[in-house]
């Protein structure tokens, strides 16, 4: 006998309205949060310790665009050449990478997007940015570190909500697992947004805010927030379903933990060069 929370699926609608024809997921109203609660963060870090973050209003609203663009660009086409089984297709017609309609005209939206490419189009846009405004990368990227795991609980609940990127499904000797488990298409699976928001928002915010109260040395927070996401995303991943397309690889390993691996090195390296460009106080 299952629950209402485990035949929520079924009674919830992922179309939060309706305009012109046009319908507006709660995903999207999620995004858009997030977006809005990163950013109102982030001023409230600025405000509240200035010599740690001497920016302005005006260059973090300016930042912001930046990397939104970046993150978008970086999030579309990373999902198209990293788990898209259609790639060549889009290589050939770029222009539909970002087509919202399909191939009757019906609206659709974007869809497919991946956070490590994101996260490459963010520091793409971040080293832009800092080049052509002549402002200190790290101080940014420290704030970044800060202020987006607060912003990415409202995304991965905004993935829940819009019924995408589900778990695995649940083992019937898992006694939790049956009472959080969700029904998707009759097969009770693990509520793994839900799991990615608590592990890969709430969890890293903490591990970074305390790496704020220890340590002053610029640019150690970004590296804290890419080991702590990194780790905390590939748990995380033994509860996520990979994508169909493109299933497990070397030792059992999702895309997801591969990618979140190769993270955790990046971030080892870049401490590395910030010890060698300064001692850690």
């Amino acid at each position: 006998m299952y629950s209402v929370w485990n035949e929520i699926y079924t009674k919830f609608n992922p179309v939060a309205f309706e305009i012109f024809g046009i319908q507006v997921h709660w995903y999207g109203i999620a995004y858009v949060l997030s977006l809005l609660v990163a950013l109102y963060a982030a001023k409230k870090f600025i405000k509240n310790d200035p010599k740690r973050f001497p920016i302005s209003n005006k260059n973090l609203e300016s930042y912001f665009i930046w990397v939104e663009i970046g993150v978008i660009l970086g999030a579309r086409i990373g999902y198209i050449i990293i788990y898209e089984p259609d790639t060549l297709y889009y290589l050939i017609y770029p222009w539909q990478i970002f087509n919202p309609f399909d191939t009757q005209g019906n609206f659709i939206g974007i869809r497919g997007m991946s956070y490590h490419g994101a996260l490459i189009g963010f520091l793409i846009a971040s080293i832009l940015f800092s080049y052509k405004k002549k402002e200190k990368l790290l101080v940014y990227m420290d704030l970044v570190a800060l202020s987006v795991p607060v912003g990415y609980i409202f995304g991965r609940i905004g993935n829940f909500l819009n019924q995408e990127l589900y778990g695995r499904p649940v083992p019937e000797n898992d006694i939790l697992g049956q009472k959080i488990g969700i029904l998707v298409n009759h097969v009770l699976r693990y509520p793994s947004q839900l799991i990615e928001a608590f592990l890969e928002g709430v969890i890293v915010f903490i591990i970074v805010w305390f790496g704020k109260k220890i340590f002053k040395t610029q640019g150690i927070l970004i590296v804290i927030y890419g080991i702590s996401y990194g780790l905390m995303r590939f748990i995380a991943e033994f509860w996520r379903e990979p994508d169909p397309q493109m299933g497990y690889y070397l030792f059992h390993l999702s895309m997801g933990q591969i990618l979140s691996i190769a993270m955790i090195i990046l971030s080892f390296i870049l401490l590395l060069y910030i010890k060698k460009s300064e001692n850690l106080k």
